[in-house]
């Protein structure tokens, strides 16, 4: 079963999606067995359980037991293959509990 990965903005539909989609083709091209899931911003804390990272595309002071990944980056481009490899490690360290 692949790792799971979350995507969240504010209303899970246009930029999650977005972002959501380029990941999932950047973890494809890596032959890296992750899914990438866009989500509201009000269910994230449960969609988080079983996830191996956070792709937020908000500012939020709130902590997560998950690594937090920068979407700007995978919008913009600007530091994007940073914040890509940070991911790739966090998929790689993940022990599903």
């Amino acid at each position: 079963m692949p790792v799971k990965v979350v995507v969240a903005c504010g209303s899970g539909v246009a930029t999650s999606q977005t972002v959501a989609s380029k990941v999932n083709r950047m973890l494809k091209e890596e032959k890296i067995d992750a899914s990438v899931e866009a989500v509201d911003l009000k269910s994230v804390d449960r969609h988080l359980k079983d996830a191996a990272a956070y792709i937020t595309i908000i500012r939020d002071k709130k902590e997560y037991d998950v690594p937090v990944i920068d979407g700007i980056a995978f919008l913009t481009g600007v530091g994007q293959k940073q914040q890509f490899d940070k991911l790739v490690e966090a998929i790689k360290n993940y022990k599903a509990v």
